[in-house]
This record gives C-alpha cells, sequence and structure tokens, in this order.
C-alpha cells in the first residue's frame, strides 16, 4: 500500500493563514522524515472557515522547498477555472522544481460557489476536465511549438518554455466514483479514488471493473485507487478515542454553512437540517449527517482512530472490501492540539505504515 497526507488546511481557532501555513510545513517535514509517500492539498475557494488552500501551485512548491523526498500536488487542479495554457506552464515549473516529485490530480469541482465569482458554469465543468488531459498531453509534448484544437480550448503555436522532468507528464490522478468518469479513466491510465462518505461495500463492486476497465485497456501496472478519511493514532485505544472521538465527528464541519458568531456546533448543525425536517427531507442529507455522528462514524469504520494495531487492522479490512491501494490521511482536523498531531503522524509513519507496506487488496 501507499500513504499520503492529505489536507483541506482547515481553518484553526486563534490562528492566522500565515501562523497555519507554518503549521502545515512542520507536518509535511514530518511526513517526509517517516515514510510518507504523498502530500495532497484540495482547491477550494470563498470559505475562510473551511480550507485555507486556494492555489494548490503554492502548496506545491512550498511543500516541495520542505521536503526531500515526499511526492506533492493537487487533488486537485479544477481545470474549468483556468486558463489551460497556464496551468499547463505551472504544472510544468512545479515538476521541475520538485525534481520530478509532482502528481497530478485534477477534478470537476463539486460547490457551484466556488464557479459563479470567476463568471464560469458549474453545469459544465465536466468536460473541460476531461479534455484537459488530452490538452496537457499536447501541451508537453516534445514537438515545440504545439497547437490544439478542441471543444473547450484552443490554442495555436505556443511553446513551453519549460517541459516536465517527468515525461510523457507527472502521474494523473482524478477522484471519482462516477462510472463513466471511472471509464475513461481507465482507458487514460488515470489513477482515481473516492472520499470518505461512500460506504467501502458500494465502492469495491465500482472499483472492481475499473481495474478490470484497466487491464482491458492494456496497462502494465497497477492503478492507484485512493480512499480519503481522517486518521487519529495513539498510544493505546482508549487515549485515543478520548483525544479525538469528538473531534472527528466535527472535523467536516466546513461542510455546513458558516457558523454565526457565538453559534455551537450543535446550534449549526440544527439549523442546517431544520429545513429539510420542515419538507420531510431529511433522507437526502442523511449520509452527510452521519459525518457529524461519532456513533455512527466508529460503528462503521469510516474514519480510522486508535492505537497502531487498531488503526492498521481496521485499514486492512476496510481495504480489502473497498479496494483502494492507497491511503489518503487527513491528520489535522477541528481543534486537534499540535502535540497530539504530530504525536499520530509520528506514530503513523513509524508503526502502521510498515505493517501495512507490503500488503496489496488487488
Amino acid at each position: 500500500m501507499q500513504f499520503s497526507y492529505f489536507t483541506h488546511i482547515w481553518a484553526k481557532p486563534d490562528m492566522t493563514p500565515n501562523q497555519r501555513y507554518e503549521q502545515l510545513w512542520r507536518e509535511l517535514e514530518l511526513c517526509d522524515e517517516v515514510n510518507f509517500d504523498h502530500a495532497f492539498c484540495v482547491e477550494h475557494h470563498f470559505r475562510p472557515d473551511e480550507s485555507l488552500m486556494s492555489s494548490p501551485s503554492l502548496f506545491s512548491v512550498g511543500a516541495g522547498v520542505k521536503t526531500k523526498r515526499l511526492r506533492i500536488g493537487p487533488m486537485g487542479y479544477i481545470p474549468a477555472l483556468y486558463n489551460p495554457l497556464r496551468l499547463v506552464e505551472e504544472i510544468a515549473i512545479i515538476d521541475q522544481m520538485l525534481g520530478g516529485r509532482m502528481e497530478l490530480g485534477l477534478v470537476p469541482g463539486v460547490n457551484p460557489n466556488y464557479f459563479k465569482p470567476f463568471g464560469e458554469s458549474h453545469q459544465a465543468r465536466k468536460s473541460p476536465t476531461m479534455e484537459f488531459v488530452n490538452y496537457l498531453r499536447a501541451a508537453f509534448s516534445k514537438h515545440q511549438p504545439f497547437s490544439y484544437s478542441g471543444t473547450n480550448f484552443e490554442t495555436e503555436s505556443a511553446e513551453l518554455s519549460v517541459l516536465p522532468v517527468q515525461q510523457p507528464h507527472p502521474p494523473l490522478w482524478m477522484q471519482s466514483r462516477d462510472p463513466e468518469t471511472l471509464e475513461f479513466c481507465a482507458r487514460e491510465g488515470i489513477n482515481t479514488g473516492y472520499f470518505l462518505v461512500f460506504p467501502h461495500s458500494k465502492a469495491g463492486p465500482i472499483y472492481r471493473k475499473y481495474i478490470t476497465d484497466w487491464e482491458k485497456a492494456g496497462w502494465t501496472n497497477k492503478p492507484n485507487i485512493a480512499h480519503s478519511t481522517v486518521i487519529y493514532v495513539d498510544e493505546t485505544d482508549e487515549k485515543a478515542m478520548s483525544v479525538a472521538r469528538d473531534r472527528a465527528a466535527r472535523a467536516y464541519a466546513g461542510f455546513l454553512p458558516p457558523r454565526k458568531e457565538g453559534e455551537s456546533f450543535d446550534e449549526l448543525l440544527k439549523r442546517y437540517t431544520a429545513g429539510y425536517i420542515e419538507r420531510g427531507d431529511l433522507q437526502s442529507i442523511q449520509t452527510r449527517l452521519n459525518l457529524f455522528n461519532a456513533d455512527y462514524i466508529f460503528e462503521n469504520d469510516i474514519m480510522f482512530v486508535g492505537s497502531p494495531d487498531t488503526v492498521a487492522r481496521k485499514i486492512k479490512a476496510a481495504s480489502k472490501v473497498g479496494l483502494f491501494n492507497t491511503l489518503m490521511g487527513e491528520f489535522n482536523f477541528d481543534d486537534l492540539p499540535e502535540e497530539d498531531l504530530m504525536r499520530s503522524i509520528r506514530l503513523f509513519g513509524e508503526e502502521v505504515i510498515p505493517m501495512l507496506r507490503d500488503f496489496e487488496p488487488f
């Protein structure tokens, strides 16, 4: 298995953005030391209470300066929000600055609120995301200058000053559970994955087909299938649960509307659900509400919290069912104190990773 440090770069109580970024670099330096494979960040916009990362390019370069061996990248860029020529220029430069350590995630963008301020269409986001793969391959051709004519993008005779170290391009990822997108990813040799709101038992059959399609396409290497979730490791199960149980249930509070001044988390959750209850429509948000229910989270192993042995055992069992061979762990969540955060990262790297490194779920 492979292991990634995944971060939304949540805003933290009583921390300025600068202080939060400085904490992030300390996290990644430790991940580099204890043999994580990757470090990935989101691209989120316009929610300062939810994420402080709207520029994956800056994350990638900053993380590269602070580390020596981690492979680094976005998970992922939202191509529909970029000029494609500008984006391929940045990707090439980042891969050169990282010495060929870049991993390249692309996503359509799930939140409509990201698109309107940019003057872009959320409904039309999927087509440019898929087409950017072809655009990128044309742009990184050794035959320069390159031209491209497609449905969404048009470039005539542009010569890139810099090409990426990795040829033909950095490894591609596109997180999805959409059957059509997964068929595209398998055909194009693109790694994939899914987020914690999707149950392992439902993921297994979907990604089994992706693996079959990957093999039919003639790829000789195994694809990477990632699963993203919250992780906390401590010396004992009891200590881990006392530190992280309630915090884990608040980890994705950024999915909710911004909290009003003086409003508690429980009050925010009640306000969020009130409209659905009034309409008799609670079923449509039940899965999301379960992310804030600690009993549900740990009865269903949605997040991995415990001692090194417990966390390793739970990851192994889940990966067999959910068919993921890359684990993207969100270690820094809610108001977790840095002392606990760094102990969790170290225990995961020094004790959990060695237990699972040689394990392959498929």
